[in-house]
């Protein structure tokens, strides 16, 4: 009996390195999702697109970082180079160079908790002293003359609440004490320009301005030397730190929260106009007052008198009336020609000034550009989406009419030693030798 050899090959477990990313990426994603981890930020790149890139390194290694743009935009506080930081996310493989990075959805400085807890205990002190009570709150003066604030000298915020007092009401006496609002030294600073004017008896109202930031940074406001130089201040102190979602120590202490600086100098003073207005409301009532006087006066003096007296009083009256209609007229006159010329003028700086605006050109600029993206997008998952539903109909036909589909129900293909398929016995001869493929693997035969 002839001996059948067989030959048996290994099964090759192959992948292309795109599939083994991805099959890598796969078990990373679900073993290292929902993950903190802590270390320094370094290397921080904010890219046009808004993503921001970044690495997180400790004394013995470290890890590449990516928040994506609207993920960033939505950070309270945002990531600068050597804080140390507290980041949640998972761990994805970025396919096209093989690096596997930690997808960033929070982060927040180390030590936060703890300054949030020294926060709620000042806070509940100073409460308790009765500090925050509404009966110690004194109103704003209505019409201050001199205005004093304390902030840094530099920055937006200044700029723009001295934009908005000179749009508002120009011509305001404004004194600004320079401080450092932030890092040492910022809370004697802030409680010096408080004392200073406090003491001097210039400014009938005081504004503590700084602008937005994180908990950390705005934690001179948080002091509690800071909230007892606001409360011991003898004249009326506005709190202007942060945004309008921000809330500090100096808030709860001062005669009034403004929400924004920007916000600060709108209350502090009315508009120049609205007082105009009120002024030309009550000369209105005064005249009008005046003239019913007049009015009552002259018919109980023709009660009183003959026909020749009431009519010659009657006349004095008239030329009286006369005049003050006059002099109201020229009044009014004169108040709308100022009051146009004022209007015209600001109105001609306003159009000049935002014709030389670029941030309207670079807004306008990020719209089309976010547009462009968005479509750009759009098209191409939609054209993905139909490619693939062509391609997976196409796939399933060719795998059923694929012969070696039928190798998986039991059946072979005999080849010759050329490589010809055998289709019937008559084909080979005694003694050939026959390679016979199956579903998993080959079998050499041999002719009997």
């Amino acid at each position: 009996m002839d001996q059948i050899q067989l030959t048996w090959e290994p099964e090759r477990r192959l992948f292309s390195v795109a599939e083994l990313n991805g099959e890598i990426a796969g078990l990373l994603s679900r073993e290292f999702s929902n993950i903190w981890v802590s270390g320094e930020i370094s290397g921080l790149k904010l890219a046009t697109s808004g993503h921001c890139y970044f690495t997180i390194k400790d004394s013995e290694s470290q890890l590449r970082g990516v928040c994506w743009r609207g993920t960033y935009r939505m950070l309270k506080f945002k990531p600068r180079d050597g804080v140390e930081i507290l980041a949640r996310g998972k761990i994805e493989v970025y396919t096209p160079r093989g690096e596997y990075q930690l997808i960033v959805d929070h982060i927040e400085p180390q030590g936060l908790g703890a300054l949030q807890v020294a926060f709620e205990q000042l806070k509940k002190k100073l409460a308790a002293e009765g500090l925050f009570d509404q009966a110690r709150k004194r109103p704003l003066p209505p019409l201050p003359r001199r205005i004093g604030i304390v902030t840094s000298p530099t920055g937006a915020v200044i700029r723009d609440i001295l934009q908005i007092l000179e749009r508002r009401f120009p011509g305001l006496h404004i004194r600004l004490y320079p401080v450092q609002v932030q890092g040492a030294g910022s809370v004697e600073a802030v409680c010096e320009g408080i004392r200073y004017f406090g003491e001097s008896g210039w400014a009938d109202v005081l504004i503590v301005a700084r602008g937005g930031g994180s908990l950390e940074d705005l934690w001179t406001f948080n002091e509690e030397a800071v909230a007892r130089a606001i409360a011991a201040s003898p004249i009326p102190v506005i709190s202007a730190v942060g945004h309008e979602t921000d809330f500090t120590i100096a808030d709860f202490v001062a005669d009034l929260r403004a929400p924004t600086p920007s916000a600060a100098a709108e209350l502090v003073i009315c508009t120049k106009q609205s007082l105009l207005d009120r002024v030309e409301a009550g000369e209105w009532k005064l005249l009008q007052a005046a003239r019913l006087k007049v009015s009552r006066a002259a018919r109980r003096l023709h009660e009183l008198s003959t026909d020749r007296a009431a009519g010659t009083l009657q006349v004095r009256i008239n030329r009286v009336l006369q005049v003050v209609d006059d002099r109201e007229r020229m009044m009014l006159d004169c108040l709308r020609a100022q009051t146009g010329d004022g209007r015209r003028q600001w109105q001609a700086l306003d159009t000049r000034l935002r014709a030389l605006d670029l941030r309207l050109k670079f807004a306008a600029m990020r719209r089309r550009l976010e547009q462009a993206t968005s479509s750009s997008t759009q098209i191409m998952r939609l054209r993905l989406s139909r490619e693939k539903n062509r391609l997976m109909p196409l796939d399933a036909h060719l795998t059923q009419l694929s012969p070696l589909k039928i190798l998986d129900r039991g059946y072979s293909i005999v080849h010759l030693p050329n490589g010809a398929v055998v289709k019937e016995a008559s084909a080979v001869a005694k003694g050939d030798e026959l390679n016979v493929r199956l579903a998993k693997g080959n079998i050499n035969v041999e002719v009997v």
